[in-house]
């Protein structure tokens, strides 16, 4: 078959914001603010913040020097560490594929109602229209009946997907990032400055930013900062990995992480600003406190900001900024996340990039529209994304980062690799975070996410219907990759970066020296 050379941005400022793009999606928007308000206010941004600096960024770097060095999307490049690794990188793989299935369904809600806030055709009930007369929600089970009008926003969102993805990385993803971004920044800049101008945004905003000092002394409020931002950067399934396997040998990659890492919480302070600037006019309208108002999730966007708008003067206006941001917000995230299944598939089979765009995204368009646009589809999209982030993305990374970490000991090596192209260099500190304060956060995290599962079934569902719509997704992502990996193992790897090898060989050299020479490992062709 035809070798491809690979794409590369034309950019370093289109990195970033193909990188801040995908990071910045729905969690800034509807997770960040209700964590923050339920773990402390004001005090939760401290252990976010550590949390930032001692597990978002060293792994956000770790990953993109994995996808500098090695020019690959995450099965060949873990392959290149180990061969039994390449099993992490086809379950990440796995891992996108479910979510991306499932977050183009909520991208069509916004679209949906973006149009809807016009006439604010929720009603006076916008909690029983959203699950009722739009969704047509019934009991958690088989589907029984289409929902048109979800199904054919759909059909656009993948359409668009499709035609960005097929357009390449430099001409498709990056163009589209630069139009999305500065048009995400300006509607939601405005929302903000709207919400702020809100009678009650100030009760908003005490109760966002007042500290609650206590809180910090419970384990729950740790594991939560933690969480959000594993959740919001976009690592651990394989996105920055792929997105930074098209940089050019040169970059910038700690600089590149700092600045994404704080971009994206930048975007998460202001979201949480002018959504609760938001709830405060809500609560105060309704002469209630801003904790009883105070909501995340679907409910945040699709139940709570409809109540807003229709009681707000030019509500209209304010719909229409908020559900276009969260529809950009979106888009931007799910075109990173199919492009790991892309570029994994295309690296593998040696294929053409508009053969792998139109193979994946035809195979998730008819997954995700056979599924989600059904009456089932809301419970079944929230159990799916409950357990593959809780135990798909958290369990990978750990997984992940003890083979990097303590089974090939290539730490120092990629602290070199760095190092080398770097403005910020990165020292002991960096292999401390990833070697054990990291694993053992995100070790606590899957213990305590374990603890409560057990204590009782996730938002009241039957247990048969966790099991086929969550335990069975996260545990057959697992499955998959092993499967992948054992497939894949039998086939030949083509390559087109043949600096890959001499690269191999320097890291071993490197990690036998720094390690007592259990850094070595295979460093022959794979042809």
């Amino acid at each position: 078959m035809p070798n491809h050379t690979r794409e590369q941005w034309g950019s370093r400022s289109g990195f970033l914001l193909a990188a801040i793009g995908s990071a910045v999606g729905l969690g800034n928007i509807w997770r960040f603010p209700a964590e923050a308000y339920k773990n402390g206010g004001g005090a939760f941004l401290l252990p976010y913040l550590i949390a930032l600096l001692t597990a978002g960024l060293p792994l956000l770097i770790l990953e993109y020097g994995v996808g500098r060095k090695y020019r690959k999307s995450p099965p060949l490049a873990f392959r290149r560490l180990t061969r039994p690794a390449e099993s992490i990188g086809w379950w990440q793989v796995a891992i996108c594929f479910v979510i991306a299935a499932y977050y183009s369904v909520i991208l069509a809600w916004a679209l949906r109602y973006a149009g809807f806030s016009f006439g604010k055709d929720w009603g006076s009930k916008p909690d029983e229209f959203f699950a009722g007369e739009f969704l047509k929600t019934g009991e958690p089970g088989m589907p029984t009946q289409w929902v048109g009008g979800v199904f054919w926003p759909m059909v656009v969102i993948w359409l668009v997907v499709l035609v960005i993805l097929w357009l390449g990385v430099r001409r498709g993803i990056e163009l589209a990032n630069r139009v999305f971004i500065p048009m995400l920044v300006l509607f939601f800049g405005a929302l903000v400055v709207r919400a702020l101008t809100l009678d009650g945004a100030s009760k908003g905003l005490d109760a966002f930013f007042s500290p609650e000092w206590s809180a910090l002394g419970e384990g729950s409020v740790w594991v939560a900062a933690y969480g959000q931002i594993f959740f919001s950067l976009s690592i651990g399934f394989g996105i920055m990995v792929t997105y930074a396997s098209y940089l050019g040998r040169k970059a910038d990659l700690s600089g590149s992480a700092l600045v994404a890492g704080f971009a994206n919480s930048s975007f998460e302070i202001l979201a949480g600003i002018g959504v609760f600037a938001t709830l405060g006019f809500m609560a105060q309208a309704n002469g209630v406190g801003v904790g009883e108002v105070v909501g995340g999730g679907p409910g945040l966007a699709f139940v709570t900001f409809p109540t807003v708008i229709s009681e707000m003067p030019m509500g209209e206006l304010f719909g229409v900024l908020f559900f276009v941001s969260l529809a950009i917000a979106g888009l931007t995230s799910l075109i990173s996340i199919v492009q790991v299944v892309v570029s994994s598939v295309q690296d593998r089979l040696n294929l053409s990039r508009s053969t792998a765009v139109l193979s994946v995204t035809g195979a998730l368009a008819v997954v995700s529209l056979a599924i989600f646009p059904t009456d089932v589809g809301l419970p079944v999209l929230d159990a799916a994304d409950h357990f593959i982030n809780a135990y798909g993305i958290v369990l990978a990374a750990l997984v992940f980062l003890l083979v990097v970490g303590w089974g090939v000991r290539k730490l120092p090596a990629f602290q070199e690799h760095v190092n080398e192209t770097s403005a910020v260099r990165l020292g002991t500190w960096w292999r401390v975070c990833l070697g054990v304060i990291t694993p053992v956060g995100l070790g606590w995290m899957l213990f305590d996410s374990l603890r409560g599962e057990f204590e009782e079934n996730y938002e009241g569902y039957s247990t048969s219907f966790l099991i086929w719509t969550g335990w069975s997704v996260a545990i057959g992502a697992i499955l998959v990759g092993v499967l992948l990996a054992l497939v894949s193992s039998r086939k030949p790897v083509a390559t087109d970066d043949t600096n890959i090898d001499a690269d191999d060989a320097a890291d071993g050299a490197s990690s036998g020296a720094g390690a007592g020479g259990q850094g070595q490992v295979s460093k022959r062709r794979e042809s």
